[in-house]
Formats: C-alpha cells, structure tokens, sequence
C-alpha cells in the first residue's frame, strides 16, 4: 500500500478543517427553527347517527334551470357577434313585472338602458362590459355579462354559451358585489357579509353532464385582521356545536336570492384567479 506524502496529509487536514468551519457556519444561519405545537389531528364525528339519510332535497332551488334566450340570434354561431345590450333588453322584455312600471322594483335599470346606443359602458348604460371565455370547454368563447338592478344596490351575474344556433342562459346570480373573477372554468362571485371581517365567496363551474354552470363551492371567509382565541384556527372540541364562524363555512348563503342553476358541494376545490390565463373582454376594448 503506497504512503501518502507528508505535503499531502497536511493539505488533505487543512481541507477538512476548512469544510468542517464552513459547515458549523452555515448551520448558525440557516438552521432549522421550531414552528410550536401542532394541533392533534381529529376526525369527523358523525352526529344523529340514528336518523334515517334523506334521499330527497327539502326545497327546490333551481339547480339546473337553463333557459333559451328567444328573440336573439347568434349571427355564425359567434357569440362575441352578439350584442350583449339585445340580451339585457330581452331579459327586461320576460319579467316586465320587474322592471316596468313606477314601482317595479328594477324600474331605473329599464330607464337607464335608453342610455345603451353606444354599447356596454357608456354613459349611464347599465349593462357593464362583457367578458369572454371557453368556459364549458367545446373550444368556442361563452359570455359573461352583468348590469345593476337600479335602483337597488344588487347587481345580475349571467352565463351565456351557444348550443344549436341558440343562445342558452347557463348560469344566473344577483347580489351585492365586492368582487368578480373568472379562473380556469370557473365563476367566482365574492359578496360582503353580514359579519364583520367575512366575505362570502360563491364558484360555479360549468358540469358537461347537466350542460350548466352549476355552484359548486359556497364559503364564508376571514378577510379582516384575525383575533387570539383559546383553541387553534379551525378546530374546537370534537362533536360540539358552534355558534360562530371559524374561517370557512360551507352551505347556502343565509338571506341570499335562489341561484337559477345551483349545486353546494363543499368537497370541491377552491379556484385562485391568479393562476388563470387571461381573460378577453369586448372587442370594443381590444
């Protein structure tokens, strides 16, 4: 077995120690830190485990309800030919009860549409500009439109797509608004609540098996400054009720209008506009 030099031992040690400083330094920067004490994990606790499953909905809300636009065609198949203030005007023309007349409850919203020669957004037209999307995924653009019910403080959210030379109402919503993004497939409506520091937050996603936009995640979230509580965010004692919200609440929004094409299913995934491709507007806006 060949013998080292003695030049090369010494500079093999200097190596070593050297590695061995750099490594002591490195740990003194970047070393690991406690996070605390994780919450115990808990399962679910089912309750009333006696009561027979209901195999019917209490009350009908509509969660599929679309509905052909008559008196509007679809020059080419082409919805962005479409002129979005024609489909406010026939909506206006089904329901005259809800906007015609001195105590409709719509009324300055049919006055004001006087206002639309020039399209979406001019003037005091009340139809906003239109925005589109593939959203059910056929490869063509669908339509997203809105216009305040004046003069109340609500705004109508709709959906149109095109099927067989027809244009279909796929999605219908009116609330108050503080928010309104589309991401991926999907709609997503964010409404002011009745608590302080909460929002409601409303997705609907378009099901190729019921050709609707149907609601498929419905949450209250914290949007104001969080506060210290005794049990960690999100957990309480296993099996009891709570009185108040605690970050996130499935289930249909408490006081809000009956969704034309709904479906609550808290298991589906939340959707971040961030992450989604662009959205094209009206062509007027390039």
């Amino acid at each position: 077995m060949p013998l080292s030099r003695p030049g090369q031992a010494v500079r093999r040690l200097a190596v070593v120690a050297l590695l061995l400083a750099a490594a002591v330094g490195c740990g003194d920067a970047g070393g690991l830190e406690g996070a605390g004490s994780t919450p115990t994990a808990q399962g679910p606790a089912r309750l009333w485990p006696e009561l027979t499953p209901a195999s019917s909905p209490a009350f009908e809300i509509g969660e599929v309800n679309t509905e052909v636009v008559k008196g509007v065609k679809v020059p080419g198949d082409d919805i962005r030919r479409v002129d979005p203030v024609s489909i406010v005007r026939a909506e206006i023309d089904r329901n005259p009860g809800d906007y015609d007349g001195a105590k409709a409850p719509y009324r300055d919203t049919e006055r004001e549409m006087a206002d639309c020669a020039k399209g979406p957004g001019h003037g005091k037209c009340p139809v906003l500009r239109p925005y589109y999307r593939d959203l059910t995924g056929d490869g063509h653009d669908d339509l997203t439109l809105g216009f305040p019910l004046l003069p109340g403080k609500t705004t109508a959210v709709r959906v149109y797509t095109v099927e067989k030379h027809r244009l279909v109402q796929v999605m219908a919503w009116e609330d108050a608004l503080s928010g309104v993004e589309l991401a991926g497939r999907s709609l997503v409506i964010r409404s002011p609540s009745e608590v302080a520091g909460y929002e409601y937050r409303l997705q609907w996603t378009w099901d190729r098996d019921q050709r609707a936009m149907l609601l498929t995640h419905d949450e209250m979230l914290r949007t104001g400054p969080r506060t210290h509580s005794r049990h960690p965010s999100g957990s309480s004692p296993a099996g009891s009720p709570s009185g108040s919200p605690s970050g996130s609440s499935s289930g249909t929004r408490p006081g809000s209008p009956a969704p034309s094409s709904s479906a609550s299913s808290s298991a589906s995934p939340s959707v971040s506009a961030s992450a989604s491709p662009s959205v094209s507007p009206s062509a007027s806006d390039g």
